[in-house]
């Protein structure tokens, strides 16, 4: 099964659960670029957040979804005006469907320099298997 089969950007804004459970929208977002590749026993997702530091990121996997939300640390200094400005001050959010695809529980997720990779180890359920002939 290929990656580019069952994960799959999720469309529309998204709803985040504030601490005491309850559903907020995050405003505004912006998508960030990413890569998926695949390999034998894991799935490969480079994500690109720049400005957002290891506090600023939020990762979560449930319901066949990982999500994961960017907010850049970077603050307007007083009085400052900016007269071009490349990337937005808005949060980062980036939803994939997995349909079980993947292990949530053995996720591994590393931020250097605003890059954020994530190996996704596959789901035995979707591993090839060799069939032997009786």
């Amino acid at each position: 099964m290929s990656l580019f089969n069952s994960l799959i950007p999720t469309l529309g804004r998204q709803a985040v659960k504030s601490e005491d459970g309850s559903s907020e929208g995050i405003g505004p977002s912006v998508k960030p670029v990413y890569d998926i590749k695949e390999a034998k026993e894991a799935f490969g997702l480079t994500v690109y957040l720049p400005g957002v530091a290891k506090d600023g990121v939020e990762i979560t996997a449930e319901n066949d979804q990982l999500r994961i939300v960017g907010r850049q640390a970077w603050k307007q200094p007083e009085g400052w005006t900016a007269l071009y400005r490349e990337s937005p001050s808005v949060p980062f959010e980036l939803v994939l469907d997995h349909d079980n695809a993947i292990q949530p529980e053995k996720i591994h997720a590393e931020l250097v320099d605003g890059v954020l990779r994530l190996s996704l180890p596959k789901a035995e359920a979707i591993k090839p298997r060799k069939i032997a002939i009786a």
